[in-house]
This record gives C-alpha cells, sequence and structure tokens, in this order.
C-alpha cells in the first residue's frame, strides 16, 4: 500500500512540473504575429509607415507596429540593440527597450532537472514493473487455494439438506477432528480422505464445508482443473504448496473440487509417456500417503 501510495503521488507531481515546465516553455516562444525581414522593418521606417517598435534585448526580436495598425516581428543582430534603436528614433519611430526578463530560478532549475527526473521515474517505473513480474512468476507455482476459517460464515450440517445418510458418515470425521486424543488412545487411524461422488449441484461442496463448520477448522479450497496448466511441473509444485499450507494449518480440511480433472489413470497419455496431468497426479498421491 505504501509503495502504490508513493508511486501515485510522485506520478502526479511530476506530471504537475511537467505541464507548469511545457506550458512556461511555450507560452514564452510562441507568437501569434507574422515576421518580417529585417530590411523590410528598416524601410518602413524611412519612409514613415512605422509607427512603434518594441526591442527585446534579450532575444533580439523586434516587435513592430505600421501606422495602418499592422503588426509584425523582425530579429536583429545581437550586438545591435543600442545602434537598431538609434537608427528607428532618427526615423521619427517611437521605440520602447524592453529589459532583460528575470527567469525566476526554481524555475530555471525545474528545466534543467525535469529530464533527469523523468528518465528516474521512469526507470522506477520499470525496475518496479520488472521486480512485480519476478515475484508473480515466483508465485506461479502457488496453490490457488482460497483458506475459509470461522471468522466468516460458518457452515453446519443444519445448513445441509438431503443427505442424511452422508451425513452420519462424516459425523465420525467431526468427531476424530474435535477429539482426536480420544481416538488415538485407543489406536484407531483417521481416513486419510473422504471421495465425495455425485452429479453437479447435489451439495458436495457444502457438505465438504459443513464438515469443517462442524469439527471448528480451517478449510482449505481448491479445483483440479487450477493444477492442470501448459508449463511443465506447475500442477506438481501447486500440490506441494497446497498440502504444506494444509499442514501449516493443521488440524484442517483439504477440499479438491472435480479432482476427475487430474485424477485419471495413469500412463494413459499420448504415446504412454508422463504428462502434466500424470506428474501432478503422482505428486497428489505421494502427498496424500501417510498424510491425515
Amino acid at each position: 500500500m505504501t509503495n502504490r501510495w508513493v508511486r501515485g503521488a510522485l506520478t502526479i507531481i511530476l506530471s504537475v512540473l511537467f505541464i507548469v515546465t511545457l506550458w512556461e516553455l511555450t507560452t514564452s516562444q510562441t507568437s501569434s504575429v507574422p515576421e518580417e525581414p529585417y530590411s523590410q522593418m528598416l524601410t518602413l521606417a524611412k519612409s514613415g509607415q512605422l509607427s512603434t517598435t518594441r526591442l527585446d534585448s534579450q532575444n533580439h526580436v523586434a516587435y513592430a507596429t505600421t501606422t495602418n495598425g499592422k503588426k509584425f516581428e523582425t530579429t536583429y543582430a545581437t550586438e545591435g540593440t543600442a545602434t537598431l534603436a538609434n537608427q528607428l528614433v532618427k526615423d521619427k519611430v517611437v521605440v520602447t527597450i524592453m529589459p532583460p526578463a528575470t527567469t525566476s530560478f526554481w524555475l530555471s532549475l525545474l528545466g534543467d532537472i525535469l529530464p533527469f527526473l523523468i528518465i528516474v521515474f521512469m526507470l522506477y517505473l520499470f525496475l518496479n514493473q520488472s521486480q512485480g513480474g519476478g515475484s508473480r512468476v515466483m508465485q506461479f507455482g502457488r496453490s490457488r487455494a482460497r483458506l475459509h476459517t470461522d471468522d466468516r460464515r460458518r457452515v453446519t450440517f443444519d445448513d445441509v439438506a438431503g443427505v442424511d445418510e452422508e451425513k452420519q458418515e462424516l459425523a465420525e470425521v467431526v468427531d476424530f477432528l474435535r477429539y482426536p486424543k480420544k481416538y488415538l488412545e485407543l489406536g484407531a487411524r483417521i481416513p486419510k480422505g473422504v471421495l465425495l461422488s455425485g452429479a453437479p449441484g447435489t451439495g458436495k461442496t457444502l457438505l465438504a464445508r459443513a464438515v469443517a463448520g462442524e469439527a471448528g477448522v480451517p478449510f482449505f479450497s481448491d479445483s483440479g482443473s487450477d493444477f492442470v496448466e501448459m508449463f511443465v511441473g506447475v500442477g506438481a509444485s501447486r500440490v506441494r504448496d497446497l498440502f504444506d499450507q494444509a499442514k501449516k494449518n493443521a488440524p484442517c480440511i483439504v477440499f479438491i473440487d472435480e479432482i476427475d480433472a487430474v485424477g485419471r489413470m495413469r500412463g494413459a497419455g499420448y504415446g504412454g509417456g508422463h504428462d502434466e496431468r500424470e506428474q501432478t497426479l503422482n505428486q497428489l498421491l505421494v502427498e496424500m500417503d501417510g498424510f491425515g
């Protein structure tokens, strides 16, 4: 959150500075009057057709107005301000010499360092995106399982209807999760897993959440399709990460929906080779061996 706030603040500040500097440069360099040759201005002055002239001694530009109201500008020599002014006065032209403009120190400094700041900011964004991309690559093999705890709405067997027999069978699992010491003293072992089979929409996921809710343990929910990717090794890595999280939060329940996406007969790949699904399934079996 802090990095995002700093990045946003820097973006706004540099954008404002860039706009202010660009506006200053644009307004100071653009002009709406036409430009005429220097000789044309001298000719108009000698013929009495030039009324007034403003001489910009800093930029060496003369802003002239003819007797009929036409305005134009022209550029004169660098060292010619005083000479041109004397010549125009002799030709009875009203001459005004503009003093050199005093540029603000901060504005001048800003114009010098703004390009450097923009380059530094662009490098910062590039490096930040690169680091973010690297972290996303490192997290590509992480499990996408969602963790449900008691902090949210608790699901119990009372929320599940129409599967009374299944609830009775799972009651022993719930009791073991609640009071594991009682069963361990008797030498009992909890099943390594429970396979819920049925048509879509029959309440398998809700029943699994109800078991976790009744036992008061964390509930990890994942889908079998999330393990299968086009990159080799990603599925197995996600399986390892899922069970690592489960072990850290033990006792808990790991629910894998649509497990048939990976749980098929091994050796059925093209050419009999090990494809990504087989590697994922092998890793799942390895993790379940001795798990529970």
